[in-house]
């Protein structure tokens, strides 16, 4: 019987599995013939060990392999596929958890499905003989394959060995690896991530096919609500018996031995805890750290089903967050006081007050489009952020008030009234205790906006005290707004906001203007808004006067702005500043300037601390960083995480920009054995991570590891296959630097390896895919990364042209970027016209990029390269050459082309250079060309400022462009290439 074997290995009274039975087997038709389509089906399973469960319809079963890497689009790679037993076609619709100690144990996702037919004769039989070449047409692989049996079979073999191997047609992509996995992780069923599915403990078998297996699995889960201990019944609720969590939640408190919690009713207003800012981080295992998140402090109130949500001044926003009011109208509670902050959170994890606004609206109110999970817009290259509260503490639940009971009972109860919330409007904010300053540089490695310190054993008290401390990795307050100047040039609305503080008198005083930071929708609303508050006379106290005060308008001190900035100066103005949003739930007259307090002495004595909580309450920070990441990023805590998945891989050409690589193991520290201080990024040991590499900025190994990996999701796609010629300095920018385009031994395997031909002979060149790839270069000394102008997998067809425009000494900088600006023209009226794009060089000039189609050889490409660059010059001699002598350069620009030759190369863009000062190579916009920007305007230090505060990509449509050098160009320039 085909099931025997499937049946034999389950216990289908304890698994939610179906047990099945053959269907009736359909005639599968050959590719292109009209007959029904037979089912395939791939499930991602998080068992022991993580595989993929390849099934094929055939004969009314499912044909079955476990591929333990996973498919690949690459038709050089052979992927091991074991064959298994048969499964029932049912078993093509389960997505969820398999019990733990039962056959299979783990979670499941549906990676793939759709339908398939041979391409070579009866697949029954092909499948007999051991060869079965068939097409596939899913939602994420297509095209042709090959399941082969591989002949013989080893001692310990549990299955037949197969092979899976890709057709070369065009869904094959060749030299992509593990891209196709690593990249589309979510499921094609639900849309979630597997460590979501883990997360959610309602996740069991739906199938609209077994209903008794259906009803089985409901029952399962009504027994297990039931066997919880009936602390519901004790709390006075009246939510539904069969629903324990808000009991077990109590219950989870009485355990910790907490004292403090008391019955009595819900309070009518409260008035939360703030934190005092003070200068580092306390450290000892009194203190619990959280990430502080970058929003609105709300209170969430839920009574007998209706919500309220509440700013810390008692306004009613319920109407703002409306998917967190449904959320928490969800909540198995009849009564609950919850503290935490509304957030947007990005694709890459962090939170953005600024992205916040935006996605509130013009009616102040988030929406179902905008609160969607990360991951559903697959392939997107600027996602909406959701709206999610990070709850971070627990008041009062069902009849009792929690307010005295220390905190780590507290939140250890939240922890269980969330349990099953999984990864919704609503999240358990996760901690860590112990190692404050780890946990600290971490927070701000990952542009985190900082971290909050909680006393583990003490209530909750209302109002600022020193129980709670905030430490932010860059200086951030209100200001509240007293004037605006008008725009200039291209800028709409206005120009600058003139901002202030108050003293202890009351007086409003001057600290100076923020001009940056905005887009070009808050610059029309908030001139409406400013328009609206105009008055005569400054409402400063000592307002800035002559040319300062030029043609400023003066408003009422009614709104209050959140400003990030670098620090305060000595005359008390703001040093860099850049506008975040408008804070909506602060009165301008609480608004002081905020100075940081040393941070507090750890307490002479151990402090009272409750019983033990269980593990998942209780996090530990050793090794600080995957838990308190994961706090930021959202994750929900229990579950595995498996960031560094997002490796980037070579499609071509340069696909579009992805979200931030994390390793799962954040940056971490650490000194066995007493030994000298290692650095781990991204999994690879970084040796010496204090070594200077630019004196001049004091900037460590460690500081550009932790860069690479703070800006992966911008480079990764610049690098990502194309075959790389390093400038390695290992004693540091100032010591001895060198070239080096082949690879060795000495390189890790992150490094890939991309045979090429040369003067008659293969060398192997480096190639990086993902950050450890990235990260390891860094570890050998490497400051400059130079990209070819083709990808590893058609060396000889370039796709990226690139025009260097380097100025003679003492030039102007207008002068490169009027260059800059006549060759796009230039380009752009070529044939049907040609978009370019534009980066810095982080060194004197401008680069000028062409995308182009995979079509022409080099020697086509240098020379329409060579036709375009010597038109320019022609054109004005005075201004430019194509000379590359140093001696034919004075006075005039050097159009450098020859780096469209094969095997040359150029600085690849956000690579650093090995130059005074960490200067960046920097895609730029071409209205940025007015702007104060120069060659090496962005640094490592001020890079991550730049891609936080922009309104979009440069290149956000690099790898859109579709466009190639077609006859009528090469006719229009004169082309004998």
């Amino acid at each position: 019987m085909a099931l025997r074997e499937y049946r034999k290995k389950r216990d289908f009274s304890r698994t939610p599995e179906p047990a099945g039975k053959p269907s009736p087997a359909r005639k599968a038709g050959r590719a292109g013939k009209k007959a029904r389509a037979l089912s395939f089906v791939i499930q991602k399973h998080a068992a022991r060990r993580l595989h993929y469960d390849f099934r094929l319809e055939l004969d009314g079963v499912l044909k079955s392999w476990a591929v333990p890497k996973g498919p690949s689009l690459d038709p050089a790679e052979k992927r091991l596929a074991v064959h298994v037993e048969d499964h029932p076609l049912e078993y093509g619709g389960f997505e969820g958890a398999i019990p733990q100690g039962e056959y299979g144990g783990g979670t499941v996702l549906l990676w793939d499905r759709g339908t398939w037919s041979s391409t070579e004769g009866d697949p029954a039989a092909s499948y007999r003989a051991g060869k079965l070449k068939f097409e596939l047409r899913g939602k994420k692989l297509h095209g042709g394959w090959t399941l082969v049996r591989m002949t013989g079979r080893r001692a310990g073999d549990k299955g037949e060995n197969w092979l899976l191997i890709k057709e070369r047609d065009e869904a094959a992509r060749p030299g992509s690896a593990d891209a196709v996995v690593v990249e589309q992780t979510e499921s094609v069923a639900s849309g979630e991530e597997i460590e979501e599915i883990a997360a959610d403990p309602r996740r069991v078998w739906h199938s609209s096919r077994p209903e008794k297996v259906a009803r089985r699995a409901g029952a399962a889960r009504g027994s297990a609500r039931r066997a919880a201990p009936a602390a519901a019944s004790r709390a006075g609720g009246s939510h539904s018996p069969g629903d324990a969590t808000a009991g077990q939640a109590l219950q989870a408190l009485q355990a910790t031995g907490a004292a403090g919690v008391r019955k009595a009713a819900m309070p009518r207003a409260l008035e939360p805890e703030l934190a005092t800012l003070v200068a580092a981080p306390p450290d000892g295992e009194s203190w619990m750290y959280e990430i502080k998140y970058d929003g609105y402090r709300v209170l969430c109130e839920l009574r007998q089903g209706k919500v309220r949500l509440s700013t810390r001044h008692g306004k009613d926003w319920t109407d703002r967050f409306a998917s967190v009011a449904a959320a928490a109208a969800a909540l198995p509670a009849d009564s609950a006081l919850l503290d935490g902050e509304v957030t947007a959170l990005l694709p890459d994890g962090r939170t953005s007050f600024q992205e916040l606004q935006n996605a509130l609206g013009d009616h102040g109110g988030d929406s179902s489009a905008r609160s969607r999970q990360p991951g559903r817009q697959a392939g997107s290259a600027r996602s909406a952020p959701e709206i999610v509260y990070f709850a971070f503490d627990l008041l009062y639940l069902d009849g009792y008030d929690l307010r005295q009971a220390p905190l780590e009972a507290r939140k250890e109860a939240l922890r269980t009234l969330l349990e099953g919330a999984g990864q919704g409007p609503i999240r358990w904010s996760d901690h860590v205790i112990g190692q404050g300053e780890d946990f600290f540089r971490q927070a701000c490695s990952f542009g985190l906006e900082g971290i909050v310190a909680k006393r583990l054993d003490l209530p909750y008290r209302s109002g600022r005290s020193k129980d709670w401390l905030k430490v932010k990795c860059l200086e951030r307050q209100e200001l509240v707004i007293g004037g605006f100047t008008d725009p200039e040039g291209a800028r709409v609305g206005f120009g600058a906001l003139l901002l202030g503080v108050y003293d202890d008198g009351g007086a409003l005083r001057f600290a100076g203007k923020v001009g940056t930071g905005f887009t070009q929708r808050s610059l029309h609303e908030l001139r409406e808004r400013l328009d609206r508050l105009e008055q005569a006379k400054p409402p400063f106290a000592g307002p800035p006067r002559g040319a300062a005060a030029r043609g400023v308008h003066w408003v009422a001190p009614r709104l209050v702005a959140e400003v990030a900035f670098t620090e305060w100066t000595a005359d008390g103005s703001l040093r860099h500043p850049t506008f975040q949003g408008l804070r909506e739930d602060k009165p301008p007259t609480e608004v002081r300037r905020e100075g940081a307090s040393p941070p507090p002495k750890a307490p002479s004595s151990k402090p009272r601390r409750a019983a033990p909580a269980p593990p998942q309450g209780r996090r530990k920070a050793a090794g600080t960083g995957a838990r308190a990441a994961a706090a930021g990023r959202g994750r929900a805590p229990a579950a595995g995480r498996g960031a560094a998945r997002r490796r980037a891989q070579a499609p071509a050409p340069v696909p579009a920009r992805r979200r931030p690589e994390r390793s799962s193991e954040p940056a971490r520290r650490s000194r066995p054995g007493g030994s000298a201080e290692r650095l781990e990024v991204a999994g690879v040991r970084i040796s010496h991570p204090d070594r200077v590499v630019y004196p001049q900025q004091g900037l460590t190994k460690r500081d550009l590891a932790l860069y690479y990996e703070r800006t992966a999701g911008w480079i990764l796609p610049h690098l990502a296959g194309r075959p790389l010629t390093l400038v390695r300095c290992p004693e540091g920018q100032t010591g001895e630097c060198f070239y080096q385009k082949h690879v060795g031994d000495q390189f890790p395997p992150a490094v890939e390896r991309v045979p090429i031909e040369e003067n008659e002979k293969t060398v192997e060149y480096g190639a990086i895919d993902s950050l450890p790839g990235l990260i390891a270069l860094v570890q050998m000394g490497v400051l400059e990364l130079h990209v070819w102008g083709a990808h590893r997998d058609r060396v000889e067809r370039p796709d990226y042209m690139v025009f260097d425009l380097d100025p003679d000494e003492g030039l102007g900088w207008e002068r490169v970027a009027r260059a800059a600006l006549e060759l796009r023209d230039q380009l752009a009226v070529s044939g049907g016209g040609l978009q370019s794009f534009l980066k810095t060089t982080g060194g004197k000039g401008l680069h000028v990029v062409l995308p182009l189609i995979r079509r022409q050889s080099w020697d086509e490409f240098k020379g329409f390269a060579s036709a375009v660059a010597e038109r320019l010059a022609a054109n004005d001699p005075d201004r430019y050459t194509t000379n590359p002598l140093k001696a034919r350069r004075k006075g005039r620009i050097f159009i450098d082309y020859l780096r469209n030759s094969r095997g040359a190369t150029s600085i690849a863009a956000y690579s650093t250079r090995a130059r005074p000062g960490a200067p960046i190579s920097t895609p730029l916009a071409w209205d940025e060309l007015g702007a104060p920007v120069r060659a090496d305007t962005f640094t490592v230090q001020n890079l991550q400022h730049r891609l936080e505060t922009l309104a979009s990509d440069p290149w956000h449509d690099f790898s859109r462009v579709r466009q190639t050098i077609t006859a009528a160009m090469k006719k229009e320039w004169g082309g004998k290439w």
